[in-house]
């Protein structure tokens, strides 16, 4: 996907004047977000202490398949590359592809959409959804897919606008998403997530208890 000339022009004038006044420029990175395999936007300098470009693709599937992308400034601990896929319940899961880059407009491209394997793999976690409170005891079970391997336990806020709502979620995923620690922020084309608690061990094919 190529630059418009607006584009380039916006771009070489911002690193230009970056290199005439020093260091005290941040990273410039595109920023937009829309229901497709990808989106387009306008060129912004991220906020301090974020220094990673970010490109988010990902289906979920809640009343149906959904198909968005996301691209962004993010801190770069926050930001990993690759597959990611969790699953709550049979119609309850998100799949991403990430991919996050640290020079001015290097997430103006695109990525694939992710591919992803549905074949339960008979290992289980416990699973729960919950909105408006920050924990969930799961008293069901998750059947994980694919490559899903470990169980997840996150919560935190989820905030859209000026509205923030807390949420607390359980279930697979894949081990790529034990990368995500607490304190992460993660957008996505609908919210921006604050994490408090972000959980990971090993899934088991045994049955579980009740969890707490």
């Amino acid at each position: 996907m190529g630059l418009s000339t607006r584009q380039d022009t916006f771009l070489l004038a911002f690193m230009l004047f970056c290199t005439l006044v020093g260091p005290g420029c941040g990273l410039t990175c595109e920023v937009c977000n829309g229901p497709e395999d990808t989106c387009s936007g306008k060129m912004k300098q991220c906020e301090q202490g974020k220094d990673t470009c970010a490109i988010i693709v990902s289906e979920s599937h809640e009343k149906g398949p959904y198909v968005s992308t996301v691209k962004a400034c993010m801190k770069s601990r926050d930001c990993h590359t690759g597959y990611v896929s969790t699953t709550m319940g049979p119609n309850n899961y998100m799949v991403t592809n990430t991919h996050c880059c640290q020079s001015d407009g290097c997430n103006r491209g695109s990525v694939p959409a992710p591919q992803y394997n549905r074949t339960v793999n008979g290992l289980l976690c416990p699973s729960c959804v919950v909105p408006f409170r920050d924990t969930c005891a799961a008293t069901q079970l998750a059947q994980c897919v694919g490559q899903e391997t470990h169980c997840i336990y996150l919560a935190g806020r989820a905030k859209a606008g000026i509205i923030s709502a807390k949420f607390a979620t359980r279930g697979c995923a894949t081990e790529s998403a034990c990368r995500t620690k607490a304190g992460a922020e993660v957008p996505s084309a609908s919210y921006h997530y604050f994490l408090h608690r972000a959980d990971c061990h090993e899934a088991t094919t045994l049955p579980y208890g009740r969890a707490e």
